[in-house]
């Protein structure tokens, strides 16, 4: 492995001059190319609300810090620098920690801003005092406080190259109230660049040898860290070789679904065809990801610690490699400095997978094509075929539910970056999600699809969407219960329903009452007028859409009991 440094744009610090702490701060973030910050505002980190009052920054007030904390998150998603959110102390703070779990197990870089009490009453359980290296330690990079305004460019300097650098996440930095008012003159330091490591000669010769041995190999993509030059090369690599790729759980625009090497996504219950080639496999190449307990199959497809298929795992951090699978190749390299490297690998004639990854290819297409019909007016799986063909870089933004089933096996991504969701499973992604992905992409289609449960995790942030002007189309899908829970509760429990009902408002009426678009949809053939009208009010819009409960899953294999 070789590491190319990274480049600052700019070499020469700024004279120093007396600043308080909190424009000192805001400065950095100026320095680090910072170009809009989320937040709840809070009395315990005032001095950097005065500082942001002048900055060049895009300050999106929110209605809870959960909200602003996932906005963040989807912003380092989009963007691949950290995502950057402000938060007061205490419940400020461990609200916003839902976001910050799923930066962690999403590997997404972000950083979170938290007030603390003054440092002469540390210690006492003041006002809302936490000790944030405690309550964060397990779930970030990096937990600190930092304690002197002295110090704030250098932290602030080291959470960016920490949150971006090795395997990305976040980074959680508490601010003491009275430091922040505190004077000091400060040189500021400029913007930085991760680290990126890229594989070595004898890496990549050492997976030529293996491919050419290989008579069953199936790639995985996954993780962050991807470019759209690492997925085009990715392309490139598997026509040559005709290798069938597949990507991991909601991790599915790494890769076209028009690739003729595109087997599908190996997240919540695989097609047959997928499923049965990853576990006859005898050569894996994971990229990126790190086959946790979803794409894995609750860790049962590899085999741990070693798998039974022979693994390559590339992945940017060194921490990752081996923690939980022994691979015969270990190559420490983020995918974008991977996917380049492959261009120099090239195989002597037809491999002799190539007919397996050609059926894989129509298995895909056959599996993720006409949706099975459902009970009721309402045809789920109908829509979202529309919706994908309607507008097919949207991007796609939801939480987690039963509901998400039909969005990953029916809508098929051809782009990176259309697809916000988060990996840890959390609900209540998808709105906030969103609200940043149109923010920051504001001439693209920004959808949401959640359920009843998932959107009122986080729906007030629909009064965000429209404070800001942000005309997200957020699509709710009613059946009146939390649906992935009942459906395990009657497979585990039968005739023992408990805790899984639901009683909702009127979401199109929601909508309106927040100054938006609402409508209600109870029949496939309403949907696409519905839309059409959403997208053209120039609003954010909710679409109240009545899903029959006995829906509760995209195939036959769910119904039974069985993963998708």
């Amino acid at each position: 492995m070789d590491i190319l440094p990274g480049t600052a744009s700019d070499l020469t610090p700024r004279a120093p001059a007396a600043r308080t702490g909190g424009q000192i701060l805001v400065d950095q973030l100026l320095a680090q190319g910072v170009e809009r910050v989320t937040c709840v505002p809070g009395e315990s980190y005032l001095a950097v609300l005065d500082a942001l009052y002048d900055a060049r920054i895009d300050v999106l007030t929110c209605r809870a810090e959960g909200g602003a904390a996932i906005m963040a998150e989807a912003y380092g998603k989009l963007t691949g620098r950290p995502g950057v959110c402000f938060v007061t102390r205490g419940p400020g703070a461990t609200n916003a920690s839902c976001g910050v779990h799923i930066a962690m197990q999403d590997s997404t870089p972000m950083i979170l801003f938290v007030g603390q009490v003054a440092r002469e009453m540390r210690e006492r359980e003041a006002f809302q005092e936490l000790d944030y290296r405690a309550v964060f330690g397990s779930m970030t990079k990096w937990a600190t406080e930092i304690d002197t305004p002295d110090r704030i460019p250098e932290m602030v300097a080291r959470a960016f190259r920490v949150a971006m650098q090795g395997r990305p996440g976040p980074v959680v930095i508490a601010l003491p109230e009275d430091m922040l008012t505190e004077v000091a003159t400060v040189v500021d330091v400029p913007r930085v660049e991760p680290a990126l490591p890229v594989p070595s000669t004898t890496d990549m010769q050492a997976l030529a040898g293996l491919l050419a041995r290989a008579e069953r190999p199936l790639v995985i993509l996954g993780g962050s860290g991807w470019d759209e030059a690492a997925v085009d090369a990715m392309g490139d690599f598997a026509t040559r070789w005709s290798l069938p790729v597949c990507t991991s759980f909601r991790r599915a625009d790494r890769f076209r679904w028009d690739h003729p090497c595109y087997a599908g996504d190996l997240g919540i219950g695989p097609g047959p065809v997928l499923a049965a080639m990853a576990k006859e496999a005898d050569l894996l190449l994971l990229v990126g990801g790190r086959m946790s307990e979803i794409p894995s199959n609750s860790y049962e497809l590899l085999g741990i610690p070693v798998p039974k298929q022979r693994l390559v795992h590339v992945h940017p951090g060194a921490e990752e490699l081996g923690r939980v699978y022994a691979p015969v190749l270990a190559i420490q390299a983020a995918p974008r400095a991977f996917a380049p490297a492959l261009a120099g690998l090239s195989p002597e004639g037809r491999p002799v997978w190539a007919a397996a990854t050609e059926a894989a290819h129509r298995a895909y297409l056959d599996l993720s094509g006409e949706p099975r019909t459902l009970p009721g007016d309402f045809q789920y799986g109908e829509v979202v075929r529309w919706l994908n063909e309607r507008v097919p870089d949207a991007i796609l933004c939801n939480g987690a539910g039963n509901f998400a089933g039909w969005m990953h096996r029916h809508w098929r991504f051809s782009k990176l970056g259309t697809q916000l969701a988060p990996t840890s499973g959390s609900m209540g992604y998808g709105v906030p999600a969103a609200v940043m992905a149109k923010r920051q992409k504001p001439d693209s289609v920004a959808v949401v699809i959640a359920g009843d449960g998932d959107f009122l995790m986080t729906g007030q942030e629909f009064a965000t969407a429209v404070q800001y002007g942000i005309p997200v189309i957020t699509i709710v899908i009613d059946n009146g219960m939390y649906g992935t829970i009942r459906m395990h509760q009657e497979r585990d429990y039968p005739g023992r329903i408990s805790a899984t009902r639901l009683v909702n408002p009127d979401f199109a009426a929601y909508a309106t009452a927040f100054g938006g678009h609402g409508e209600t949809v109870r029949r496939t053939e309403d949907f696409a007028a519905a839309f059409e009208h959403a997208l053209a009010s120039g609003k954010p819009a909710i679409l109240h859409c009545f899903l029959d409960p006995r829906a509760r899953s995209v195939g036959r294999d769910m119904a039974e009991g069985q993963p998708l």
